[in-house]
């Protein structure tokens, strides 16, 4: 019985603590885009409509190399 007195409210503090972080990730935006991500698995980094593509070519760390002509 002396046990509960313990647990109890450490149970209840990890909850509130849990439920704190929940509402802070979706406060900051963490949830907005779920399948942004999961898309552009699909997509070539070298298409000009793609994100990664635009940021490559605005900044090119390097000349991009020319595929082997067949």
């Amino acid at each position: 019985m002396p046990a509960l007195y313990v647990m109890i409210p450490a149970a209840l503090l990890l909850v509130g603590v849990a439920i704190y972080i929940f509402f802070w990730a979706v406060d900051s935006g963490q949830y907005d885009d779920l399948d942004g991500p999961a898309h552009s698995v699909l997509f070539d980094d070298q298409d000009p409509n793609h994100l990664a593509g635009i940021e490559e070519a605005n900044h090119p760390e390097q000349p991009p190399k020319d595929p082997p002509r067949v």
